[in-house]
């Protein structure tokens, strides 16, 4: 269809658009909207470029910091680091964020039982935890719109019906789009697919943003992914962009920032700076953290050769490094600090297991408390008022500790970087755990889940990520294990993939081995086995997703 210049002040040039499947889910016709469209295609026009550019300066910096073997704060904005100045005041539906449930936005039971989980926020999650087929972005969408509308309802097919709690608040939503490298290849504007943080974002406040406001919220976004404070700006101006066409009050949209790239670590100031009308906060995440850190300084030798991930703990002095630094940060700038992830699924069977992590999950929450953080991450509803109790002992009454300024912290770029301080056992039982993890991930993503439970723990994208980053880099490297005293070879990894792959077969159906975990072990084998680092495992398989027709 053709779509109005109207929506398009800066071009006379009409835009066209199309979509290749209009009915993904029921509904889906009150969220493909030719009003709908039209936003996210003036949205897209005017900012794609915009976009492309800067994934291009990504490769020349990563080159760059890799020459250098290292990484230091920008003498060039030093300015705004040691400006005086402070983020727009919270609004008081994000005050309070000692915890905070994440999951997918879709299907809807999820949605619902995130909602009603009693958290105080939830992350609705249009990234790394959901597999973004065409049938899941639209009626993620969807769900929200009917969340914001108080209607959301879902009826199993064997009658058990869920619906919104009336007996105690729901979780505030807050939405995260899809990062900046992704494109949506349903939606092509001009010729080209549309940019799929603009078509997550654009349908999304297009049709919550209204309704939100008059609940007493508003549109409120986690940011994921980005690499400098450039990306950071371009989100300023696309709020801005959205807030003017919608006819919303400057600053109404907010958004959280993920620092979870080794050069964002450098550039907290100047993310806050660059949303500064628009910014609740920055997170600190582990898994992605790890993998940047990979990506970065693949070319840079074994000084940033990581060990085990499951050995590299928040404790572990680069990450209080970087957690630290963040709380200083945010707080100083009056925004909200916000702890990382507790994944585990409490099992119905095993008490045990339960009883170990729930104290794992204790212990990590109360170091996130009274090192100053505003609130943390939780998988599961269960594991909700473990966090909740450990931040009330803590906050108290008062919802948030931003006054605490953490002024004793001093953090330095070689602190940030001591990669060596994580520890140096490498083993290949974490070899094969890795190669596991990856294949098992990406066979869900592939079968349209985005959120996979493996071994108790609810895994998304990112653990994926890191799982497949540190074979390629111990290959890359030749690392010696220290478990076996084997060698790290193409040879010995495509024998460990085979083992992985055939235990894997064994513990499903092999209909479900054929279509999806087949394929997960061959992008996972490219991407480890690979003479070139791949920047994202979600890529190659977002285009196996589409060639699948999903």
């Amino acid at each position: 269809m053709e779509l109005s210049t109207d929506v398009l002040p800066e071009t006379e040039d009409p835009m066209s658009i199309e979509i290749t499947d209009r009915t993904p889910v029921d509904r889906a016709d009150e969220i493909l909207t030719d009003e709908a469209l039209a936003f996210v295609a003036s949205l897209h026009t005017r900012f794609a470029a915009r976009r492309d550019e800067l994934l291009g300066k990504r490769v020349e910096q990563q080159q760059a910091v890799a020459a250098a073997g290292g990484l230091d704060f920008d003498p060039t904005t030093r300015d705004v680091r040691e400006g005086d100045w402070t983020v727009a005041p919270v609004p008081p539906a994000l005050a309070d964020r000692r915890v905070e449930m994440t999951g997918p936005a879709s299907p809807a039971k999820m949605a619902i039982n995130a909602l009603n989980s009693g958290a105080k926020v939830w992350l609705a999650d249009m990234e790394d935890a959901s597999s973004p087929t065409w049938h899941n972005v639209v009626d993620s969408v969807l769900n929200l719109r009917d969340a914001a509308r108080g209607t959301l309802a879902f009826t199993s097919p064997e009658g058990k019906t869920y619906a919104l709690r009336t007996d105690a608040p729901l979780a505030t939503v807050v939405m995260r789009p899809r990062g900046w490298h992704l494109d949506e290849e349903h939606v092509t504007i001009d010729g080209r697919p549309a940019v799929g943080a603009l078509v997550d974002f654009g349908l999304h406040v297009f049709h919550v943003a209204q309704q939100l406001i008059a609940n007493g919220e508003g549109p409120y976004y986690y940011l994921p992914k980005m690499e400098s404070y450039l990306e950071a700006r371009l989100w300023a101006e696309v709020f801005a962009a959205a807030e003017e066409e919608l006819g919303i009050e400057h600053g109404t949209i907010r958004a959280t920032m993920l620092i979870e790239t080794i050069p964002a670590a450098f550039q907290m100031e100047e993310f806050l700076y660059e949303l500064r009308d628009y910014a609740a906060g920055l997170n600190a995440g582990r898994w992605d953290y790890l993998f940047s850190i990979i990506k970065y300084f693949r070319d840079a030798g074994d000084r940033f050769v990581l060990a085990d991930r499951s050995k590299i703990t928040m404790t572990a002095p680069l990450m209080r490094a970087y957690t630290e630094l963040l709380v200083k940060t945010c707080h100083r700038r009056g925004a909200h600090a916000m702890g990382g992830m507790a994944a585990f699924i409490p099992s119905r069977k095993d008490e045990e297991v339960n009883r170990a992590a729930f104290e794992k999950v204790r212990s990590d929450k109360t170091r996130e408390a009274n090192d100053g953080f505003d609130g943390s991450w939780v998988a599961h509803p269960d594991l909700v008022p473990v966090c909740q109790e450990v931040f009330d002992g803590v906050l108290g009454a008062k919802p948030n500790q931003v006054d605490r300024l953490r002024e004793e912290v001093q953090v330095t770029p070689e602190q940030l970087l001591d990669v060596p301080s994580a520890g140096a056992e490498r083993t290949e039982a974490e070899l094969n755990a890795n190669l596991y993890v990856a294949i098992a991930y990406t066979a869900g993503w592939l079968s349209g889940n985005g959120a996979v439970a493996i071994h108790h723990l609810m895994e998304d994208a990112a653990t994926a990520e890191i799982s497949r980053s540190q074979v390629w880099q111990q290959i890359a490297n030749g690392v010696v294990y220290t478990d076996t005293g084997n060698t790290a070879t193409r040879e010995l990894v495509t024998a460990a993939l085979d083992a992985q792959k055939e235990k894997l077969r064994g513990e499903v159906g092999e209909e479900q081995f054929t279509r999806f975990y087949e394929p997960a072990a061959a992008i996972v084998a490219d991407l480890v086995l690979s003479e070139e680092y791949a920047d994202f495992l979600t890529v190659p398989a977002y285009r196996r997703v589409v060639a699948a027709g999903r």
